[in-house]
């Protein structure tokens, strides 16, 4: 006959309160509550001391004979920061000292020559190469003002023998297409009566307005219809 198994029996936790409040059980005491007879948790002093106690037999290292070396490392340049440092140097100076910016460089600069002169004579006028004598601002205005005023000054300055004058007229940035007076000038030295008194014409230098102003040369005698028929019966004979 097959003995039967006794069924496990479980206590539940209501059964364990009562046998722990009435002290019949006990909990195993954790080790960690304990440690060689001290608190779990130690206040700083006793920490402090117990460092104190493990250091006791360490020595600092002497550093008589250390050397103290600091290493830099740089990387190295490639082409694109060479050209980025390069640039950022050029943009400094122009905003520090206006160095480096050239009117010839900029789509405002303009030039021309007269009839039968070099082109480089033009360059030589921006330049500064010839000594600028008189001058007259057109600045403000009109087309039709800014012509009688213009035609007065040329008149004055050839009758006065002036070389070299300087015609202020002003960039046209508040003109909504292009600059209106700017144009005219350009237009009244090279298609107007006194572009037969014109050897060469350019935008003139910072100092002097920059864009907004034009240096003009002027012939000591306008060419005349004579001089141009000579000139182009001694190319036919060269």
């Amino acid at each position: 006959m097959k003995s039967q198994k006794s069924s496990p029996s479980y206590t539940s936790f209501q059964d364990i309160k009562v046998l722990l409040e009435s002290k019949s059980i006990s909990l195993p005491v954790s080790r960690r509550s304990k440690v060689e007879g001290r608190p779990t948790e130690q206040s700083p002093e006793s920490e402090k001391k117990l460092f104190m106690e493990a250091m006791q037999s360490v020595a600092p290292i002497s550093r008589e004979n250390c050397v103290e070396r600091v290493s830099e490392i740089r990387l190295p340049e490639g082409p694109r920061n060479n050209e980025d440092a390069e640039t950022l140097s050029k943009l400094r100076d122009l905003v520090r000292y206006g160095t480096g910016f050239h009117i010839l460089d900029t789509p405002e600069y303009i030039e021309g020559t007269g009839y039968n002169v070099r082109p480089e004579v033009a360059r030589r006028l921006h330049q500064g190469d010839f000594s600028i004598q008189a001058h007259v601002d057109l600045h403000g205005l009109t087309a039709n003002s800014a012509k009688e005023v213009f035609e007065k000054f040329l008149k004055w300055a050839v009758n006065t023998g002036k070389r070299g004058v300087l015609i202020i007229h002003g960039r046209g940035l508040s003109s909504p297409h292009e600059p209106v007076l700017k144009k005219k000038i350009v237009e009244w030295l090279t298609r107007g009566p006194w572009r037969k008194w014109i050897v060469a014409y350019s935008s003139a230098r910072l100092c002097d307005g920059g864009a907004g102003a034009t240096y003009v040369l002027l012939r000591k005698r306008p060419v005349s219809k004579r001089l141009k028929i000579g000139q182009a019966k001694g190319d036919r004979k060269s």
